[in-house]
Parts: structure tokens; sequence; C-alpha cells
């Protein structure tokens, strides 16, 4: 029987029970827990991370990891070297139903022998002062869950020392002006947790109205839907003429790195 852990307790101390603790919780990420067990996540999380960006090498860095969720992205920093690694939610760590919970976070933490630390925290309430400050923040996924993202924004950045990594979805509004939609029920993808959908200029104009001050997008995917249709769909949810949600599949996600 393979040992993967030795936590002592009622925690999983063989590759079986492992895989039936892993079983009996939901997943948001993808990740590999060793011994042939991988967490049956609903999201593209290698796919996501190979748009990133993030350096081969974090030795000697440190990383937080804002919306860190089941903690793929926290653990993937520690794999490159991190000497220090947070990570951070609240929403998704503080509630049980709807979405995957803390639970997941720490039995991958336990699989992995991992030192990240874990703080439960409103992106609202980050500060230097709470946290100190990172070489590397990643926020990915979060914005347009955020009900104040410019104020959001600020709070990213008076904890960044260098590098910011934001991952987005954004809509395609037909104009090279910085705009937001406002979705006050479940528009996007039948999800009330979105609440602004920015386009990629307002995503950029935010960042540097904050206070980072070289910005460029690293990478941006397109849907496979036809984007017209995409385009004509959100018009009309603006509109009121039509409450189809807006699907995440017809909304394009960018990869912005902002640096201070």
């Amino acid at each position: 029987m393979a040992r993967v852990m030795d936590t002592g307790g009622a925690n999983p101390t063989s590759a079986e029970e492992l895989r039936e603790a892993v079983l009996k919780l939901r997943w948001h990420h993808t990740m590999d827990l060793g011994h042939g067990i991988v967490t049956p996540g609903g999201d593209a999380t290698l796919e996501k991370l190979a748009t990133l960006g993030l350096p081969a090498s974090l030795v000697g860095r440190t990383v937080l990891d804002i919306g860190a969720w089941d903690g793929f992205f926290s653990f993937e920093a520690e794999r490159r070297g991190a000497s220090r690694v947070v990570a951070l939610d609240h929403f998704c760590w503080l509630q049980s139903e709807g979405h995957p919970s803390k639970a997941g976070f720490e039995l991958a933490r336990r699989a992995l022998r991992s030192s990240v630390e874990d703080v439960t925290l409103d992106v609202l309430e980050l500060s230097a002062e709470r946290l100190g400050l990172f070489d590397v923040v990643l926020f990915l996924g979060v914005l347009y869950h955020v009900r104040h993202p410019l104020l959001a924004l600020e709070r990213v950045y008076s904890v960044t020392s260098d590098l910011l990594i934001l991952e987005t979805e954004v809509a395609r509004l037909g104009t090279r002006r910085p705009m937001m939609v406002f979705l006050p029920e479940d528009e996007l993808g039948g999800d009330p947790t979105n609440w602004w959908t920015p386009n990629q200029a307002a995503v950029v104009a935010m960042l540097k109205d904050v206070g980072f001050r070289d910005v460029r997008v690293a990478a941006s995917r397109r849907p496979a839907v036809s984007a017209a249709r995409g385009v004509r769909r959100l018009a009309r949810a603006i509109g009121g003429r039509d409450r189809a949600p807006v699907t995440t599949a017809q909304a394009d996600r960018i990869v912005v790195h902002a640096r201070r």
C-alpha cells in the first residue's frame, strides 16, 4: 500500500484513502496529487497555466495567489521555487454550497506536503500592513466577481512590489474606450456572483489608474463561437430586450502583466 502522506489522525495515509477523499469533494482545479490521483476539476487548469506567462523560475521570490480556490497556482508557484507562497481566498473558502470549498485546498496541501500558507481574507481588505509585499501577485479569474473592481485593484496594487499577473473575462463592446457592463443579476453564465464585464481597454486603464506603470496584454483567447453572435447577445442583454444569460463561452479572456 503506497504511502502518500504522514499527517496522523483521520487524514488519508495511503493512495487508496487519498483517492476516496478526493472523490468526496467538489473541485474547481484539475491537479495531480501523485500516485495517479488527479482531482476532477471542471476548470481548464493546465490550459490556463500555459497562457499566464508565469516565470519558469520563482526561486527567491514571494508569491500571493488571490482567489486561490483549490490552490493549483499556489502549489505551482511553490514548485517553481518561490521562497514564500500565500494562498488567499474568501468567498469560496467560507461557503459550502454551489462551489468547491477550502477542503480541497487543505487536502491537496497535505497530499503534496506543501508549505503554502493560507489566509482567509476578502480582496477589499488587502493591505501591505496585514500581509506584506509580494514580488509576484496572481489575480486570476477574480476581477469580474468583485462588486468594486477599481477599489479591488487598488488593494492588489498595495501588496504588489513588482509583477501582477491578472487573468479575467472581458467583453467585446465595439469601442476602444474603456467601458464596463454592470451585471446585477445572473446575466453572465447564469452566475449571480459575476458583477462586471469590462472590455480590454477598461482593464488596462484601471491598472494604470491605480498606479501600475508598465501594463501589457500578454495573452488573449477568443471563444469558439461566433464573435458577432456573442456581441449581439451581450448588446441585447444590456438593452434589456433579451434576458437569456450571456454565457462565459461568448466572452474573451485576457492575461495582463502589470509592473510597478
